[in-house]
């Protein structure tokens, strides 16, 4: 058995999950989610519980019976907390605005970068004298979150040489030394 795959994902009060056909849909207090799941793994509602059970031992049914579990488990830590990214905007000249679903970068390109958030995702730009910019994503829905906030940094990644770019405000950028002066 999947270890993942064989814990219950608990059903917090005020959250209900359905299992239709091949779709499980997740209804709480920040939203609603819904994702299909493949019918080799068996998903019932017991109680309080979702338990994920599957027909046969193979390399492919291991792997979504884990997989089928953690995304429901997601789910449904989405619609009853949700979900929270922050990026970094570090350089000289960079900036962030939001207005409504629109994203407004000045990353040190001959032209600002607009990025439409969709519906989803609240978005908010902060900028603070003596920081650096922030953009605070929150959403409850994880992976259209993470989908977003890549796309956001690919923009402009990290360079290791003086750690400028966009970055997730928990992550560490490896740096390098530079050139080192010929004597």
């Amino acid at each position: 058995m999947s270890r993942i795959g064989k814990a219950p994902v608990a059903i917090p009060s005020g959250v209900t999950v359905a299992v239709d056909a091949s779709v499980i849909k997740v209804k709480g207090p920040k939203g609603e989610l819904n994702t299909p799941f493949d019918p080799v793994i068996a998903v019932e509602v017991k109680g309080d519980e979702v338990l994920f059970s599957r027909s046969s031992d193979l390399p492919d049914h291991r792997a979504k019976h884990g997989l089928y579990r953690s995304l429901c488990a997601g789910m449904v830590e989405g619609v009853t907390n949700g979900y929270k990214k922050e990026l970094e905007l570090v350089g000289v000249g960079f900036r962030a605005q939001a207005s409504g679903q629109q994203l407004t970068l000045a990353l040190g390109f001959s032209h600002p970068i607009i990025i439409e958030v969709p519906k989803e995702i609240k978005l908010t730009a902060e900028s603070q004298k003596g920081s650096n910019p922030k953009v605070i994503l929150e959403s409850h829905d994880k992976q259209l979150l993470g989908t977003v906030a890549a796309k956001i940094r690919s923009l402009r990644k990290p360079e290791p040489y003086k750690g400028k770019g966009v970055r997730f405000t928990d992550e560490y950028i490896r740096r390098k030394a530079g050139k080192s002066a010929a004597k």
